[in-house]
């Protein structure tokens, strides 16, 4: 590394850690590192203090660098696109209307010359062919004491329409990969652990009706815009390579070989094929809800070559409990989106699939609210609107949707979960405004379904009047059965109980209705919500763990109880307050822990004198 650039116009991933470093925004680690959690270990406690990125330089095992923690906070990614941030932003805001050019030409004067790097640029050679290695060659880094072996936390996997084939019909996304471990023929063979509702599954299904296997790229490094591009939500039919392209400042350069493409300036291309419906486990991996998803059959790819670039660096990611490094990117892309969401979802004003509680599990929306605007508003248009948003892209996800009306606060920002949750606590009606659905479909990674894919849903609305002035304290004479311990406000309004380890539904339902009984008292104390936990100390301490503990832990149409339960007419109801089992149950994925002697392994490096020291927990 020698020369540094003045602008964010990458042309590799190098440039991009040339200029971190220029700007004290890197680490150098001389040290050799065992990739084997020792690495994620470092990564994890540097990131938690909003850290630099950090530069492994030997990596044992392999002759290739390692780098993490690059796109670490949202204000290094915007420093990581300074360049181009803006101009995409303006682009994206045309998308949600074209008559904005009109109205405002000044904001939009540059757009059309900045969409000119959206068509990516077919080039006969590049950087990416320089040399060809193997897999076992490559960083083999594994995050957690249980993972089933290594992955690629940042690929980029590139796949085409069978049925019509062409950048412009291809589908750039991030889905793990397992390069060692379980069943998989050393170099020869990698799982591809892909979820629902990902565009490669479209493609994966036209290659089995034709009886074609399905070539399959996969990416890693090259200039960041391109990881940014493979998580971008973009519509169906909107290739992630033209977003990479506008992002980057730069077309995206690739390389066509023996049907398939190659990425000109990627760090590492990895080329094989997925062969029709054959499977095998992959997994365990330590993953971003923060614990770790299971083994499971996901489609093989069979690995034809392994390509690198001369300088080539390895880029990875840790992922865990939120916030992490993947945290950042989810605030780039709500800052990069925002302007889409009112045109892609009629009347939604607002959405934030919040982070603390793992994403999916716990999507909050503000939405209209003009049914009937001479009557007292009640939640009619949110009803509707509530199905558009578990209709829409990766939404359709969500285990709880909390939503509520624009015309009750317009000032309410989705992004302050406190404020949205009193908000929605004072004037939800427990008696009509919960819509369970259930033996549905769920994020591949939440487990309190009991099964792969299945769980259930819950969308809570909230318009109108307040109903009710949530309890700033515990009333006084509040008490608890034999098998529940303390109770701590969390938040107004909302209590967190001990309970005892949770046996079975059975057990837990006959406990709650023990409970139920011992809170007739509260009724109109302003308690609103009582959530069951196993550590109620830890549940209250702060506002991420309530979130975490109380969505991760909790599958709606089992885990939803409530003070005056009843059913009329296939609709559930209570009198309230809602009560939320979020005590761990035993068909659960285990939390994350790190391992005490890697945690003390990596002592040295946070010592004075240490290439680390002032970053310590």
């Amino acid at each position: 590394m020698k020369r540094a650039v003045g602008n964010s116009y990458y042309s590799s991933f190098r440039d991009c850690l040339i200029d971190l470093e220029k700007e004290k925004q890197l680490i150098r680690i001389v040290e050799e590192i065992d990739p084997n959690q020792e690495l994620a270990a470092i990564h994890r406690r540097v990131h938690a203090q909003s850290g630099p990125a950090l530069l492994f330089e030997r990596v044992k095992g392999s002759p290739f660098p390692a780098v993490s923690n690059v796109f670490g906070t949202i204000n290094r990614c915007r420093f990581l696109f300074r360049s181009t941030l803006e101009t995409t932003k303006r682009l994206i805001e045309l998308r949600a209307s074209v008559g904005r050019f009109l109205t405002q030409p000044t904001r939009y004067w540059r757009t059309p010359a900045a969409s000119l790097c959206a068509l990516p640029l077919k080039v006969w050679g590049g950087p990416a062919v320089y040399g060809q290695t193997y897999l076992d060659r490559l960083p083999q880094v594994r995050t957690w004491p249980l993972d089933g072996g290594a992955f690629i936390t940042l690929p980029q996997v590139y796949t085409e329409n069978p049925n019509k084939l062409g950048v412009m019909n291809s589908n750039l996304g991030m889905y793990r990969i397992q390069i060692s471990g379980n069943d998989y023929i050393q170099n020869k063979e990698v799982g591809l652990h892909y979820q629902i509702h990902r565009g490669i599954g479209v493609h994966h299904a036209l290659a089995i009706e034709k009886g074609e296997p399905l070539k399959v790229s996969i990416f890693v490094g090259g200039p960041p815009a391109h990881t940014l591009a493979a998580i971008m939500p973009l519509p169906e039919g909107l290739t992630e390579l033209t977003f990479a392209g506008l992002l980057a400042g730069r077309r995206f350069r690739y390389i066509r070989k023996d049907g398939y493409v190659i990425s000109a300036d990627a760090d590492f291309c990895i080329l094989g094929t997925i062969e029709s419906c054959r499977t095998a486990p992959e997994g365990p991996f330590g993953d971003h809800l923060g614990y770790y998803s299971l083994k499971h059959e996901f489609p093989v790819m069979k690995v034809k070559e392994v390509h690198h670039r001369k300088d080539a660096v390895w880029p990875l990611t840790v992922v865990g409990r939120p916030p992490q490094e993947d945290s950042a990117f989810g605030s780039m892309i709500h800052e990069l989106t925002g302007p889409m969401v009112p045109v892609s979802i009629p009347g939604v004003s607002a959405l934030n699939a919040v982070d603390a509680a793992g994403v999916h599990p716990l999507l909050l929306a503000i939405g209209s609210e003009r049914y009937q605007p001479y009557a007292k508003r009640r939640p009619q248009e949110l009803l509707t609107i509530a199905n558009s948003i578990l209709g829409f892209g990766q939404c359709s996800l969500a285990k709880y949707l909390f939503l509520v009306a624009k015309e009750d606060n317009p000032d309410l920002n989705v992004q302050d979960v406190a404020a949205f949750f009193k908000h929605l606590l004072e004037r939800v009606d427990w008696q009509t405004d919960l819509h369970f659905q259930t033996q549905t479909t769920m994020d591949t990674l939440d487990y309190t379904g009991g099964k792969l894919n299945s769980g259930s849903k819950l969308v809570i609305v909230g318009a109108g009047c307040r109903r009710r002035e949530l309890s700033t304290s515990l009333h006084s004479d509040l008490s608890l059965p034999t098998n529940f311990h303390k109770a701590i406000l969390a938040l107004p309004g909302v209590a967190v109980v001990q309970g005892e380890a949770f046996s079975s539904y059975t057990q837990a339902s006959n406990e709650i209705e023990e409970l139920c009984s011992f809170l007739q008292g509260t009724r109109g104390t302003g308690l609103a919500m009582v959530v069951i936990a196993d550590d109620a100390e830890f549940a209250a301490r702060n506002l991420s763990n309530f979130l975490w503990v109380s969505f991760t832990r909790s599958n709606p149409s089992h885990d939803v109880y409530g003070l005056g339960a009843k059913v009329e007419f296939k609709h559930w109801s209570c009198s309230g307050p809602l009560i939320v089992d979020a005590r761990l149950k035993p068909h659960h994925a285990p939390v994350l822990e790190e391992d005490p002697k890697v945690k003390k392994q990596i002592e040295r490096f946070f010592k004075p004198n240490g290439p680390l020291c002032g970053f310590d927990l």
